[in-house]
């Protein structure tokens, strides 16, 4: 295998000689509504939704905890094995079950963390904890994500910068594994045009020309840079390029233009030789928790179409 020195000698693509910066994330006014309760029938969504509204202003920290409460509440019951997710939400989400456990309003519950980090939380919080196996049984499994697709509630996840201990396979394997899922998420998080980047895991010997084929797949829409692990950042990966702990490279596929299929993105990732997994995550059925000013939101991918406002 060359050396990271021996990587950076090489004369990068010219899609590498220019850089561009990060976009900003959005923030998340005030509504105080009679609470109610309603059912509209919405022929033009092929989501169900859910709104638990509330009486005064929430910021995003008060929705995120909000979220992690009835994410616990909701789906969690005595006996499951359960996926646990990693991110502000999810972290919250796990100290939560860990006190509805020593109290007793839970019981019997097993955790298969999907990051070092959250099984730390975990065990902190007092959780029981168990590996990953091929043949494990999940019955429900929680998350963050960087930002949803409206109505398909395809995910994008990985686009924080990662330790080298971290897994984005094993992440996306025991996501898929469980029998449902629910994501975790702000409002300004859950949208129809989707940017920003997507993390790509692939193979080190080659990554140059994976990197070429991407860049060529997406020409004029999106850059792909190579992810660096600290320092100074560049389409090459800087001095010290990230190396996860399967050895392989991540790159950065950076839109500058609105993602117009997140599924197709992700199916197209999957068939170029080189991509050994990507952050795009699509899960049937899945459910967002959506934290919003004026209280929480939930959405499903079934195809019931109807929508309510509950106290």
């Amino acid at each position: 295998m060359a050396s990271a020195a021996a990587m950076l000698s090489l004369s990068p693509p010219s899609y590498y000689s220019h850089y561009i910066h990060s976009k900003g994330l959005d923030q998340i006014a005030t509504s105080t509504r009679r609470r109610r309760r309603r059912r509209t029938r919405l022929s033009s969504s092929s989501s169900s939704n859910m709104m638990v509204t509330r009486s005064c202003h929430i910021d995003s920290k008060t929705g995120l905890l909000q979220a992690a409460h009835h994410t616990v509440d909701t789906y969690i019951k005595s006996g499951m094995v359960i996926g646990l997710g990693s991110g502000d939400a999810s972290g919250l989400a796990i100290q939560y079950l860990g006190r509805q456990l020593r109290t007793g309003a839970i019981k019997d519950i097993v955790g298969i963390p999907i990051s070092v980090d959250c099984a730390s939380e975990a065990s902190k919080a007092g959780i029981p904890l168990d590996q990953y196996q091929d043949s494990s049984q999940i019955d429900f499994a929680f998350n963050d994500a960087d930002i949803i697709e409206e109505g398909t509630l395809s995910a994008i996840i990985g686009r924080q910068r990662r330790q080298g201990d971290e897994s984005m396979i094993e992440e996306k394997t025991i996501l898929k594994a469980a029998e449902k899922l629910v994501f975790m998420i702000t409002g300004k998080q859950y949208k129809v045009f989707l940017d920003g980047s997507i993390p790509v895991l692939v193979k080190p010997f080659g990554w140059m020309e994976t990197a070429e084929e991407i860049e060529d797949l997406f020409l004029g829409d999106a850059e792909v840079w190579r992810r660096s692990s600290v320092g100074h950042s560049d389409p090459l990966g800087g001095d010290f390029p990230l190396v996860t702990r399967e050895g392989h490279n991540v790159l950065d596929l950076i839109f500058t233009s609105p993602i117009s299929s997140l599924v197709e993105v992700g199916e197209s990732l999957d068939k170029i030789d080189g991509v050994v997994a990507h952050g795009v995550i699509s899960k049937f059925p899945c459910t967002a928790v959506i934290a919003t000013e004026d209280g929480l939101r939930i959405v499903d991918n079934t195809s019931n179409n109807e929508m309510s406002e509950l106290q």
